[in-house]
């Protein structure tokens, strides 16, 4: 009895001194990121914008996390822009230095940083760029700067754009596990890749047209910064008129071939220095941390600004999957609020649960009812992540928003081939006709269908419903234009699915005029987890985070991506409002 009893003392007394180990370790972290806050800027300084995490829109706080670094964390698209256009005024950065990037974002965000920098450049100060290689976002984001160099044997990529889908009919006959589907609108393509070994022309005809207009926002933006006519610069794509650094040099792409010690010889001349001086540069990660102290709007009345980004799925959400339980948080919050006069809702999604798209735009509605919504559109603001914005008082979209693809389906998977390859038999007992649930070891009745086709039905007509009252046209007018058909920011605008083009800055600033505020502050929503809270959540994920690196780093990005979009199919639940494939455009 003492001999367990002195083992459970012994083993209180070590979790105890584990735990004040564990606090005092926290405490001393902290005390050390507190001296890393002091940003130091220099006069005469540049701001090295180096653009190489992924992007999102919004990570949730402008609170330093010192256990950060143990992962790779997103960067904040709301701070980058919120660093640039403090920059643009503070007297000690007299231009900023875009290098070898290797941007990890869509069209749309990097559409909106250009254009903050294209503010940027209006106060008179320089923007320059180098790369040992620019891939064709890169240069894109490149082509706002005053001059663009290139190592001498660097590589420029400016061809046009294009998309790759994979189907998976033969590998689903070979291995016996299929993917059975049920959907509405003939544009409905999430599913095609499991029904066809082909791309079908209706899935073809959106796709050539949907990237085309992206291209062509990219190309008028191009020409704008570059001063080359978009004809010739589609001539420069047609003919690899950029694929050396020599050919880019001729076409106009670049300014100079030159090597980095040379490039950042002219920084120091745009910087005025002589030859014992050398240059001050400013991370931008560390500037973030001194612009998130500055506060550009001031007020006691306030515009709310929700983040909805990621995949939809039914539960509580997180920083990167929009569930009912943040997001209506937020919005009831921002309603219930007397000191926020407007709400904007910033979409990011390529949609998913059409459960909780519905749940999600029940409560836009009831905050219509109270104050101005205004819904901001980002990379893509498809299917589900349309339903949810549909309802606003008015839509903003990015001329490369991804958006529409008003449609849904369902996927089960059915592994009754495989099942008798391998010798297993499922046998069900029940008490009522339809008591016995679908199983996977058994091929899908035709009743089953039915059902679930009603249900899809129900679903589409229900989506028709809420776009239609809240674009104010008729559901003949809607299914006109959806049928799970994808459309760029664009096309959107032009057929009456937003209302204007624009920044999120301009939806903030729509939003103002609606609940007629001159001078207001903002409030951003959802609030995630503080750093303790992360920072316990990532220990006990650790291992997870860690085999998931080691998987990616061992088959590739490209395979690492087919198995999470076969894995993402697998785990759906009930009918989905999802964007129509998962678009690599490249």
């Amino acid at each position: 009895m003492n001999f367990f009893r002195n083992l459970i003392a012994a083993i209180l007394g070590c979790l105890v001194a584990f735990g004040i180990l564990f606090i005092m370790f926290f405490i001393l972290v902290a005390l050390l990121g507190s001296d890393e806050d002091k940003v130091v800027i220099e006069d005469n300084s540049i701001l090295e914008l180096q653009l190489q995490r992924p992007l999102a829109d919004y990570t949730g706080s402008s609170e330093v996390n010192p256990f950060s670094g143990i992962f790779e964390e997103p960067q904040g698209l709301d701070e980058i822009l919120h660093a640039i256009t403090i920059a643009k005024d503070d007297s000690r950065i007299k231009g900023i230095s875009i290098n070898n990037n290797f941007i990890i974002a869509g069209l749309a965000q990097t559409q909106t940083i250009r254009r903050v920098l294209i503010d940027f450049k209006a106060s008179g100060k320089f923007i320059y760029t180098y790369g040992d290689f620019y891939n064709q976002k890169d240069y894109y984001l490149a082509s706002v700067a005053d001059s663009i160099f290139l190592n001498p044997v660097g590589v420029l990529d400016f061809k046009g754009l294009s998309s790759e889908v994979l189907y998976f009919k033969d590998f689903q006959e070979k291995t016996g596990v299929k993917m059975e589907v049920i959907r509405h609108g003939k544009y409905k393509s999430a599913v095609e890749p499991f029904l066809d070994n082909e791309m079908s022309e209706a899935n073809r005809t959106q796709l050539k047209e949907l990237i085309q207009s992206l291209w062509n926002s990219m190309v008028a933006d191009i020409a704008d910064g570059r001063g080359i006519s978009e004809t010739d610069l589609n001539v420069i794509a047609d003919t690899l008129g950029g694929r050396s650094p020599i050919y880019a040099l001729k076409s106009g792409l670049i300014d100079e071939v030159i090597y980095y010690d040379q490039y950042e010889g002219k920084l120091a001349n745009a910087l005025n220095l002589n030859a014992s001086e050398i240059i001050n540069y400013v991370n931008l990660d560390e500037y973030v941390k001194y612009a998130n102290k500055k506060v550009l709007r001031s007020g006691s009345d306030k515009i709310a600004v929700i983040f909805a980004q990621g995949e939809i799925f039914y539960g509580e959400g997180g920083p990167d999957i929009i569930g009912q339980g943040i997001i209506n948080e937020a919005l009831i919050k921002a309603r219930e609020d007397d000191k926020v006069k407007a709400i904007v809702l910033r979409v990011n999604s390529p949609g998913g649960s059409a459960l909780t798209s519905d749940i999600i735009w029940r409560e836009v509605e009831l905050a219509k009812a109270v104050k101005p919504v205004v819904v901001s559109m980002g990379n893509i603001a498809a299917s589900g992540g349309y339903y949810i914005a549909a309802g606003a008082d008015k839509i903003f979209a990015e001329p490369t928003t991804i958006t529409g693809s008003i449609g849904v389906f369902g996927t089960i998977p059915n592994i009754n081939k495989l099942a008798a390859d391998i010798g297993i038999n499922a046998e069900q007992v029940g008490t009522n006709k339809n008591s016995i649930d679908y199983s996977l070891f058994e091929p899908m009745t035709d009743a089953f269908r039915n059902q679930v086709q009603e249900g899809i039905e129900d679903t589409y007509n229900t989506f028709l419903e809420r776009v239609a009252a809240g674009r104010k046209i008729s559901m003949e007018q809607v299914d006109e234009m959806a049928q799970g058909r994808v459309w760029s920011g664009v096309q959107a605008r032009e057929i009456g699915l937003v209302d204007e083009l624009g920044t999120l800055e301009d939806a903030i600033s729509e939003a103002a005029n609606m609940a007629k505020l001159e001078d207001y502050g903002i409030r951003k929503y959802p609030k995630y987890k503080s750093s303790f809270e992360q920072f316990i959540e990532d220990i006990s994920g650790a291992s997870a985070k860690a085999k998931e690196k080691i998987l990616r780093e061992e088959i590739g990005d490209e395979v690492y991506g087919i198995l999470k979009e076969v894995k993402s199919f697998t785990e759906q639940k009930g009918v989905q409002a999802r964007m129509p494939f998962t678009l690599n455009i490249k």
